[in-house]
């Protein structure tokens, strides 16, 4: 049963943000339980199903920040990038939208373009899951498709309104594809996996700066053409 009845789709769709401020407050694995299984009524074509998901805390979770650091450490020699997270070349208005999310991070935080250490230590901060303490990486197999990716979307999107009706929060991480090797073999996958994303979870830090500047969407004029109506 829900949560709360009063909690309507849109109320959660609102609500939900990508949180980068976590409170140090274990989450309940019983209340992940019943949320992953409700997420399980996630649409996908032809039932395949293809997400699958690895969910670590504790001392597994350190052992994937740890390797990750030191690949991170390599320099641009440690990326093992699973796919291009953004298009090459994206142009407007999508670059537009990129580029001003991160000013608006940035600003909520005081932190100039100028302060290129502070910007990569916020950065960095995506690597430690923003305090999170549970971490999703969401993988399937590699002769998974389009389609299909579009259905592990459809899953986390599920997952994520569930968190938040649960009173929990999130962050989408596709940062941790940039070392999806290293995080493969330190969870076990076999290379028959391609990682998709990780997702931070946990209770947010409300208080903090970061979890309270507006996200911008665009107007429906920009997103929907109308024919017919």
């Amino acid at each position: 049963m829900p949560a709360n009845d009063a909690l309507s789709v849109a109320h959660a769709l609102h609500a939900r943000r990508s949180v980068r401020a976590f409170k140090d407050q274990p989450v309940d694995t019983e209340l992940l339980k019943t949320i992953f299984a409700d997420a399980q009524r996630a649409p996908s074509g032809g039932n395949l199903q293809p997400w699958q998901a690895t969910l670590v805390t504790g001392e597994p979770w350190q052992r994937v920040k740890d390797a990750v650091a030191a690949r991170i450490a390599m320099g641009r020699e440690g990326y093992q990038p699973e796919y291009d997270i953004y298009p090459k070349g994206l142009t407007e208005p999508w670059e537009a939208r990129r580029f001003g999310v991160g000013e608006a991070l940035y600003a909520s935080l005081g932190i100039p373009r100028d302060n290129k250490a502070g910007r990569l230590a916020q950065f960095m901060d995506n690597y430690k899951g923003f305090g999170a303490p549970v971490m999703l990486f969401l993988h399937c197999s590699r002769i998974m498709g389009p389609p299909q990716w579009s259905d592990m979307g459809m899953w986390l999107q599920s997952v994520m309104l569930l968190l938040v009706e649960h009173g929990l929060a999130s962050c989408p991480q596709e940062c941790w594809a940039m070392y999806g090797a290293t995080v493969r073999e330190t969870l076990g996958l076999g290379e028959d996996q391609i990682l998709f994303t990780g997702l931070a979870i946990g209770h947010a830090d409300t208080d903090a700066a970061v979890n309270n500047w507006p996200v911008p969407r665009v107007g429906l004029e920009e997103v929907i053409d109308w024919q017919g109506f």
